[in-house]
């Protein structure tokens, strides 16, 4: 590689590095685990930057490095988990309502299959529009589309899900039944309180 392209790139990594730490930050839950993504895909990419024609779709082209790594992280490790009788405690450490939040969504965004995950990141987190979001995973718009229906979705159920067994754990009931308006007969007249 060329002097002149190295430096290129050093200048790419130095003005895009916070969007693209966001954009990793996005794909996994663990900040250390996206400065590793990120490092990762940059290293991949540096390797083939003289290749990449049209410089202003070197963003493009390092998410889909990222989102790649990722899917190779996530079969890898999926190999790895051990079952266990109890599940480990979740905890928010600073315990505001907005990282709470956040936290619930990284952690419900697990629940996605590697591509859903990425068509929802590509679209909704980094706004990208469905023609983008196809160029940038390699698909045809409809099926961005169909993918991101499936996986909002999927996430919907999710978030009923752990909201009736939250309800469920509290001792909520989770429909409240109907009381009889007293007041009135069967006839609709309105009884006389003597």
């Amino acid at each position: 590689m060329a002097q002149g392209e190295v430096l290129e790139f050093e200048e790419y990594v130095r003005t895009r590095q916070d969007a693209l730490l966001r954009s990793a930050r996005r794909l996994v839950p663990d900040p250390v685990d996206a400065q590793d993504l990120l490092q990762t895909a940059l290293v991949r990419t540096l390797g083939r930057w003289d290749g990449i024609a049209d410089k202003s779709l070197a963003d493009a082209y390092l998410r889909r490095v990222m989102i790649n790594t990722r899917t190779e992280w996530w079969r890898a490790r999926k190999l790895e988990e051990v079952p266990t009788e109890q599940l480990p405690d979740a905890s928010v450490d600073d315990g505001s309502e907005q990282r709470a939040d956040r936290a619930l969504l990284m952690d419900v965004l697990g629940v996605l299959a590697p591509k859903q995950r990425s068509v929802v990141v590509l679209r909704h987190w980094e706004q990208m529009s469905t023609e983008e979001t196809a160029a940038a995973l390699g698909m045809s718009a409809g099926t961005v589309k169909s993918t991101l229906h499936r996986a909002l979705a999927r996430l919907r159920q999710e978030l009923e899900d752990r909201a009736a067994r939250s309800r469920e754990a509290e001792g909520i009931p989770a429909r409240i039944p109907a009381q009889p308006d007293r007041r009135h007969d069967e006839r609709g007249r309105e009884r006389c309180a003597a």
